[in-house]
């Protein structure tokens, strides 16, 4: 018999036909006095797992309640919402607790750091939430700290760090279990425009290196299309439109010269 391939160290990397995150006719209503608020009306959506999304819409456009509805923050009033083959909308409490801390990272516009804590202590809460064995959890730490080129500032509180190195600790804690999906909500909003486009730099290259599917809520535009491969714009609770970036594009074509040169160098 043949020996065995040796599994991939990095199963992120693996192609899967599944989409990361499937989307049908989702909803999300809620009741103010007599009125209804249609935060999330009839919504369809498939997110391809290793995509790049961006979502995008005005204050109140059901952007950031569509993200709480995929992280399995909130519940939808009606539809389906599929992650790995399995309907949120009917996980019990404990099985949707169980998704958000091994399936998804969340990534906010604050950085929800502990003050108290140093940058590794923040980094490693996730791990001992989850219950992650002490001594795995040095390396794993260290792992997503170079990640985000933090490794030489375990020692520091976040008030001893810039706005930047904040985000990027909390995108290093986000990842520090290994997530298949990373959720980011306006990750720039609290950044100045230098330092916000290095943190979507840092996410695109996770996003590349990593095979990781990324899901970001921002308002602005010029840097989602950028960094992202995909927009959807939403209004009133609806998805208006779902269109591919030129990032999108110039990787499309880029895997496709990678192929064909594999063939023509297989014949």
């Amino acid at each position: 018999m043949p020996p065995s391939a040796s599994p991939d160290p990095h199963p992120l990397n693996q192609p899967s036909h599944q989409p990361a995150m499937q989307i049908d006719h989702v909803s999300r209503h809620y009741v103010m006095g007599e009125s209804a608020i249609r935060a999330v009306d009839d919504v369809s959506l498939s997110i391809p797992t290793g995509q790049f999304l961006a979502l995008l819409g005005s204050s109140g456009s059901g952007k950031s309640t569509l993200l709480n509805l995929m992280a399995g923050l909130d519940r939808p009033t009606s539809g389906a919402i599929f992650s790995a083959g399995r309907n949120l909308a009917e996980l019990s409490p404990l099985e949707l607790a169980r998704y958000r801390r091994n399936t998804v990272g969340m990534v906010f516009q604050s950085f929800n750091l502990l003050p108290r804590m140093t940058l590794e202590e923040n980094v490693e809460l996730p791990l001992r939430l989850a219950e992650v064995d002490r001594s795995e959890r040095g390396a794993r730490v260290q792992e997503a700290l170079e990640r985000v080129r933090l490794a030489q500032r375990t020692g520091h509180r976040p008030s001893e760090l810039s706005g930047g190195e904040q985000q990027r600790t909390a995108i290093a804690r986000a990842l520090v279990n290994r997530p298949k999906i990373l959720f980011a909500d306006e990750p720039t909003g609290n950044l100045d425009s230098a330092t916000g486009e290095a943190i979507l730099t840092l996410l695109r290259e996770i996003q590349s290196t990593m095979g990781m599917t990324i899901v970001m809520v921002t308002h602005e535009r010029h840097l989602a299309e950028k960094f992202a491969d995909r927009l959807a714009t939403m209004g009133d609770g609806k998805l208006l439109s779902t269109t591919a970036t030129e990032v999108h594009a110039t990787n499309h074509a880029a895997l496709h010269a990678t192929t064909s040169g594999n063939r023509g160098a297989g014949q």
